[in-house]
């Protein structure tokens, strides 16, 4: 992915080399399961544009981008987002495997497939023609992996560079009435090996989900290049973090979007 020239043009060389070195770190843990409690202090980021080249350079690794993990922390909450490999994208049912697979945490999520390109412009998209680009609306599970040992336990700008401890994005069948649905009094249920380990109602932080779709389609596209039909947009967690084991079967159910499952090896 082609880092913005903004950032590029605003980072001395020596500051670039540093933050190439950060997400090589993150890399070589992610690839070999060695893990580590920060990154080196002259090797953290500063601040967001230096969190977004950082996260560009680990996501490049891993081929195409498949689409967007963006959220809010609360209503009044600047959203922030992050890129997801087009590699771990995966429909409900999948097994996650390999050598990557540790961490094992899980956020039960909403999603929505781009059905028609949102390219930049200088004319910010309204609410209604974000909407009206969306294909489809899922239920998710994102997966959550990271370099980091403990990413809850650690500076906020490294936990945010290692790719928002994206690790991997499976999606549900399409809920076809969408728009009817009242997110803030949707329930969700998370459930690992047939135990029930969250039940919620109304949760997803951002307080309005459906704002992170033109959000991103306008503040984003310097940085995406503009939305591209056929990538996914995941909007938040309505579930926490709640970690899995090897062997575990998950399903997160929305009262009204539906169910979304997947298996850890």
């Amino acid at each position: 992915m082609t880092i913005d020239t903004k950032i590029e043009e605003q980072m001395t060389g020596q500051r670039e080399l540093e933050l190439i070195t950060a997400a090589n770190l993150l890399l070589d843990a992610r690839r070999t399961g060695q893990t580590f409690p920060d990154l080196p202090t002259n090797l953290q980021p500063t601040d967001m544009t230096e969190v977004d080249f950082v996260q560009d350079t680990v996501a490049a690794a891993y081929g195409p981008i498949g689409g967007w993990k963006i959220g809010a922390g609360s209503p009044e909450a600047i959203p922030i987002f992050a890129p997801m490999p087009l590699a771990w994208i995966a429909p409900s049912g999948s097994l996650l495997s390999g050598d990557r697979i540790r961490f094992r945490g899980l956020e039960a999520e909403i999603a929505f497939l781009v059905g028609q390109d949102l390219p930049p412009r200088a004319t910010p998209y309204t609410r209604e023609e974000a909407v009206a680009a969306m294909a489809s609306c899922h239920p998710a599970i994102e997966a959550l992996e990271s370099a980091i040992t403990d990413p809850s336990n650690t500076t906020r700008f490294s936990q945010l560079a290692d790719l928002q401890s994206h690790g991997g994005f499976i999606y549900g069948p399409a809920y076809p009435d969408w728009q009817s649905v009242d997110f803030n009094t949707e329930r969700v249920t998370l459930s690992v090996d047939g135990i029930l380990r969250v039940d919620r109602t109304g949760s997803n932080t951002s307080g309005d989900l459906v704002k992170l779709l033109p959000w991103l389609a306008n503040e984003g596209a310097t940085r995406t290049g503009g939305l591209k039909a056929g990538q996914w947009i995941t909007t938040g967690s309505w579930t926490g973090n709640t970690l899995a084991s090897a062997g575990s079967h998950v399903e997160a159910t929305f009262s009204t979007a539906g169910s979304v499952t997947l298996h850890f090896a």
